[in-house]
């Protein structure tokens, strides 16, 4: 696998739009892992290299929005040992997978990924009664924790989803709790897949720069104005990527829809 300083440089501009976009709605994870993918990359090495980029950008959004004071720690570090948990099962079991399986199954997921954020309501800025009682709500995200460390794009919007429909949160301390157990799944799963050496370390590091800037940027934002305006964008270049991955005549979804 001959990695060049062009494509670096490439994925780690991919890295900071992505990073900005997720700090704002969640979904960075649709532009970075079909990049990867485009540029040869193996399935398990692109999830894995996508985490530890992910890891650096999810963490400084966190701190951003910690210092700040929108994380309440007291309520939500159970929830986040759930969600710790639930990451580090999902990427164990990803490494059960063959290969050839995820290099069909990532698109198909990819494509759902693009049409929930197309037709997913519009969340509220207002904090609100939660629906879901603690122990409920500590169960889905660990469902959710389980999604990040087998796969990843769109966990943030699942989180805040989640957050502002069953906990009651309002948009921005909703965004600012889901970069927490964003980062918690991420440092979970990232351990998993390093400890199997499934991490491209040069090429993870220069995205984890740029996932750092423009997750940083992007939480400025999403504080200042909320995470309105990226969806349209996001959906997009989510499914421009995809259809790069398919019009390679080797991958197993074409094979199985008959193309």
């Amino acid at each position: 696998m001959h990695i060049t300083p062009e494509l670096i440089a490439m994925l780690a501009l991919v890295a900071l739009v992505a990073g900005f976009i997720d700090a704002m709605a969640g979904g960075g994870g649709l532009l970075t892992i079909p990049a990867l993918l485009a540029s040869g990359i193996p399935p398990v090495y692109a999830l894995g290299t996508n985490k530890l980029q992910s890891c650096f950008g999810t963490g400084g959004a966190f701190l951003a929005f910690a210092r700040k004071g929108h994380i309440d720690f007291r309520r939500f570090g159970v929830p986040a040992a759930c969600v710790l948990a639930g990451a580090a099962l999902g990427a164990f079991v990803l490494q059960s997978i063959n290969s050839a399986f995820l290099s069909g199954f990532v698109p198909a997921l990819l494509i759902a990924m693009a049409i929930y954020f197309l037709v997913a309501p519009k969340m509220g800025e207002d904090d609100r009664h939660a629906r879901l009682a603690p122990a409920g709500l500590a169960q889905l995200l660990a469902a959710i924790g389980f999604y990040d460390g087998f796969f990843g794009p769109g966990t943030g919007s699942f989180f805040t989803a989640a957050l502002v429909g069953l906990a009651g949160l309002g948009m921005v301390r909703a965004i600012a709790h889901a970069k927490f157990f964003n980062f918690a799944s991420n440092l979970a799963g990232l351990a998993v897949l390093v400890a199997s050496g499934k991490v491209l370390w040069t090429l993870g590091f220069a995205m984890a720069a740029g996932s750092i800037l423009g997750n940083q940027l992007g939480a400025l934002a999403a504080m200042r104005f909320g995470g309105r305006g990226v969806r349209p964008l996001l959906v997009v270049m989510s499914l421009a990527l995809t259809a790069n991955l398919l019009m390679n005549p080797a991958n197993p979804l074409r094979l199985w829809i008959g193309l």
